[in-house]
């Protein structure tokens, strides 16, 4: 259950039309709760609250709107940050092995080995350079076309947290990966543009 001090800044958002909400739902006790109606457009303010967790990631996955507030406002999560690591992680992966594939040298030697391990660690640098590069774009782009969007620092905070959960399509390269076939590039530029479209979804 999420703190009572969200509720009482307002902290809560209506998943249908994104007006603010004092509660998601009523406790009457003895195990009866209601779901809060929102006064502006007079439907259940979440109604997501009373759904699995699976149901909510296959919404999301289908890029509904309605999911992306739950998840950012109503809910309390803090896995953003892992999510970015792990998700460059699987990008650097992926680099790396096109690397190896294209060098084609089964070399034993340690020296070579040295070298391919530091051929990771500059595939990651690479992939979290072009990811702070992206991410500073958008905040950019915003700034100068929408200022409205980005007055406090909490609107930057919560922008970059929707933009990096809404990045979890990178997870995809890894099975992409292993089940290599003749069609894996098509599959890594849907992904891509999986991704892009996940992350604009989560900036509307």
């Amino acid at each position: 259950m999420l703190p009572c001090v969200m509720a009482a800044l307002g902290a809560y958002r209506c998943i249908e039309c994104n007006r603010e909400a004092a509660e998601l739902y009523r406790d009457y006790q003895r195990g009866v709760l209601r779901i809060s109606i929102c006064k502006s457009c007079q439907k259940p303010v979440d109604k997501y609250i009373e759904y699995d967790p699976v149901i909510i990631l296959i919404n999301a996955i289908l890029c509904k709107a309605q999911a992306y507030r739950h998840i950012l406002f109503n809910t309390k999560i803090n896995i953003h940050g892992k999510l970015c690591i792990f998700c460059l992680l699987c990008e650097a992966y992926l680099r790396w092995l096109q690397l190896q594939d294209s060098s084609q040298n089964v070399d034993p030697d340690d020296l070579i080995r040295y070298a391919k391990e530091w051929d990771f660690y500059r595939m990651f640098g690479i992939a979290s350079l072009e990811q702070t590069s992206f991410l500073v774009g958008i905040f950019i782009t915003l700034w100068w076309m929408r200022p409205e969007m980005l007055k406090t620092k909490s609107d930057f905070i919560l922008l970059l947290k929707a933009l990096l959960l809404s990045s979890y399509g990178k997870l995809l390269l890894i099975p992409a990966v292993i089940w290599e076939h003749d069609y894996t590039p098509l599959c890594l530029a849907f992904i891509k543009v999986f991704v892009l479209i996940s992350n604009s979804q989560a900036i509307r």
